[in-house]
């Protein structure tokens, strides 16, 4: 174990942003279901309280359907306040309300409309497919969650390639234009006023339009302005590379310490593939640093590329920045090629901070260099910490023995996943407060 030491440094200012998008977004979630409500009651009810109930839970299908196109928009106020994993957690799990709510739809419609005939609801279904505008193509979007459902349970998505669970996902999008020419052609409630078909309208221009800002019209309109392209590969070990990018205006691009970039090399081979890397330095205004272990085909080749190869750059992305203090000290704790995040926030922290490297030898301290000088010069404590995962020496006691105080200081946490687990269950049982943990799993999905 390796300790540099220094006098710490004055501390910070304290700011709550993720407490407030988050209370934002159920603000906004609550108050347009009370909209929803109020309207569905104008327009009158039923003859009979089961399609009361079916048109109901369609109305709050749509509703849901179109927050979570808001919450994959990545948009950038929401992305850095909140996190792109918490959004595609929170993505995942209005996925399933969706699931069940368009199921209890399709329930009480068919079940509704069958009293009083002999066909059944089955039968129901079909006869409302043939005869009514709008009907069949419900149903085609019906069948198109379910299958984006069934492969969105973790027991099928531990089973796919991340390309082909993507690629069948995209059917969200062609279930969603179906959905909104359904109700258009046949909701009662859409139709029942001009200031309700306005709303539906605003609601669905809202949630569609936030995809197209954010997944094509900002990144397309940024890589136009920034020109970004690669400078510099500069190998750090025999498996760990640096790649160095610059562009124009970079100090207008609002990237900071601790967000990630999806990186496009376009290169014959690579342009299609975009990899999720983030910056190891804090941005500078004049150059983006990544810093990538070779974990595969793609991440493997990096070290191959040229000087001069333009790159396509979607970002930046995550909520794994200084933002997010609420304590005026704080620990940095890095795992293996995790450290890489954790050595540019050590850049832009301020106030005293304790940096916890674990790795498996002294040979896997990637940066460890850089690392050494930035803790000096900022004021830092610096840990090196070697040795086999077994005994945990990130164990509580161990956290406990490195920085007493670690409850009263701000928790950074970034390393793979086995070892944040672990590392989240140590801080659980040295009672550091949830507020103050702050870590990403820079997951894009499931």
């Amino acid at each position: 174990m390796t300790t540099v030491q220094s006098p710490p440094t004055p501390p910070t200012a304290i700011k709550r942003p993720r407490v407030v998008a988050r209370t934002g977004l159920y603000a906004v979630l609550a108050a347009n279901a009370a909209v929803v409500a109020w309207f569905f009651v104008q327009a009158g009810f039923a003859s009979n309280a089961l399609i009361v109930l079916g048109r109901l839970t369609g109305l709050y299908a749509a509703l849901i359907m179109a927050f979570q196109l808001v919450l994959v928009a990545r948009l950038p106020w929401l992305d850095r306040r909140i996190g792109m994993d918490r959004l595609t957690s929170w993505h995942r799990w209005t996925g399933f309300g969706i699931l069940w709510t368009l199921l209890a739809h399709v329930v009480f419609i068919s079940f509704g409309y069958a009293q009083g005939t002999d066909v059944g609801p089955i039968g129901e279904i079909v006869d409302l497919a043939e005869t009514t505008e709008g009907v069949l193509r419900a149903v085609v979007a019906f069948f198109l969650i379910l299958v984006v459902g069934a492969v969105s349970a973790r027991y099928a998505r531990r089973r796919l390639a991340y390309e082909t669970w993507h690629f069948i996902h995209l059917y969200t999008y062609v279930a969603v234009v179906l959905a909104f020419t359904h109700q258009v052609a046949v909701g009662t409630t859409f139709a029942s006023s001009s200031a309700a078909t306005a709303y539906w309208y605003g609601i669905w221009s809202v949630a569609l339009g936030s995809v197209v800002l954010g997944r094509a019209v900002l990144p397309l309109w940024r890589n136009w302005r920034h020109q970004f392209r690669v400078t510099a590969v500069v190998p750090e070990s025999d498996n760990v590379v640096s790649i160095y990018i610059s562009g124009k205006d970079l100090d207008q691009l609002p990237a900071r310490a601790g967000q990630f970039f999806l990186w496009r090399f376009l290169t014959a081979d690579r342009w299609w593939q975009a990899n999720p890397f983030s910056l190891s330095a804090a941005p500078d205004g004049r150059t983006l640093r990544l810093t990538a272990k070779a974990a595969g085909e793609g991440s493997a080749a990096l070290r191959h590329l040229k000087v001069g190869t333009r790159v396509f750059a979607e970002g930046p992305y995550g909520a794994f920045t200084a933002l997010h203090r609420t304590r005026p000290e704080s620990v940095l704790i890095a795992g293996g090629v995790g450290v890489t995040p954790i050595r540019a926030l050590l850049e832009e922290v301020h106030g005293h901070a304790v940096v916890i490297y674990r790795v498996g030898s002294d040979r896997d301290a990637v940066l460890y260099d850089e690392l050494r000088d930035l803790a000096i010069a900022k004021g830092a404590d610096l840990h090196l910490v070697t040795g086999p995962p077994v005994p945990d020496k990130l164990a509580a006691s161990e956290l406990a023995r490195l920085v007493p105080d670690i409850a009263e200081r701000d928790v950074f946490l970034c390393g793979p996943p086995p070892m944040m687990n672990a590392v989240l269950g140590s801080l659980r049982e040295l009672d550091v407060p949830g507020p103050q943990i702050h870590f990403e799993r820079f997951s894009l999905a499931g």
